[in-house]
């Protein structure tokens, strides 16, 4: 879960942009000007800033000046406007702005945008870890991918676990704990959603229905996660 601030001074946008990133599991936190968005930002870094160019009182663009120039440009910013012209998007990129999307927004834009910034802040916070490392140390090795299939149960310890997919099936899923805790969650909901498509058959009905989620949501989960349904079932049936 990230922390998203919107800075909007429509509010069927701060409501439809909450609505959508509040189903994707996001803390999202609202400011409808400037002046709400420097005390937002006061409060502490977000991890990412959804920012509109044109507002009453300040302009996102001077906002984004303003924190670049005092150091608080610590964060991603995705600008947003509907009638910017090439110039100021350029402009707001020479700044610091990450992306800039058009409005009206579509949904699935919207999602890689803010998965990219998300994936930018996660970079930018490991980069000094890694700096700061002495140079006697052995290097980390990157922790390796999960598995998933039928692979022999890892021994009990600190750096994974081990799940089983369910009784009388033998299948288990590796998971390590030296994943980054988006990269954890996401491999987690991924051998979930598989574990019940499997059980299912592939049913996309059956699987809202066991998960407790509607089926736009469960389709927009299974896409983000790169689940396919459809070869699932293929694969199970052939099994």
């Amino acid at each position: 879960m990230a922390n998203i601030l919107v800075v909007d001074d429509e509010m069927g946008i701060r409501e439809l942009l909450s609505e959508i990133l509040g189903d994707e599991g996001h803390a999202v936190t609202l400011a409808e000007n400037a002046q709400q968005a420097r005390q937002a930002r006061a409060a502490g870094a977000p991890d990412l800033v959804l920012l509109d160019i044109w507002m009453p009182d300040t302009d996102g663009v001077t906002l984004l000046k303003e924190w670049q120039r005092d150091g608080l440009l610590t964060m991603p910013v995705i600008m947003m406007s509907g009638h910017a012209t090439i110039d100021t998007a350029v402009e707001a990129t020479r700044i610091g702005a990450l992306n800039f999307l058009e409005k009206p927004i579509a949904m699935q834009k919207l999602l890689k945008a803010v998965q990219a910034g998300l994936t930018r802040a996660q970079e930018v916070v490991r980069a000094p870890v890694m700096a700061q490392r002495p140079a006697a140390l052995p290097p980390v090795e990157e922790a390796a991918a999960p598995t998933f299939g039928a692979q022999p149960a890892p021994a009990a310890g600190a750096h994974g676990i081990a799940m089983s997919r369910g009784s009388g099936e033998g299948q288990t899923f590796n998971l390590s704990f030296d994943l980054p805790l988006r990269e954890a969650r996401d491999a987690f909901e991924r051998m979930y959603f598989e574990h019940h498509l499997g059980r299912e058959g592939g049913s996309m009905t059956r699987v809202a229905e066991k998960t407790g989620l509607e089926r736009t949501h469960l389709y927009r989960k299974l896409k983000q996660l790169g689940v396919e349904p459809g070869k699932l079932a293929k694969k199970n049936q052939q099994a």
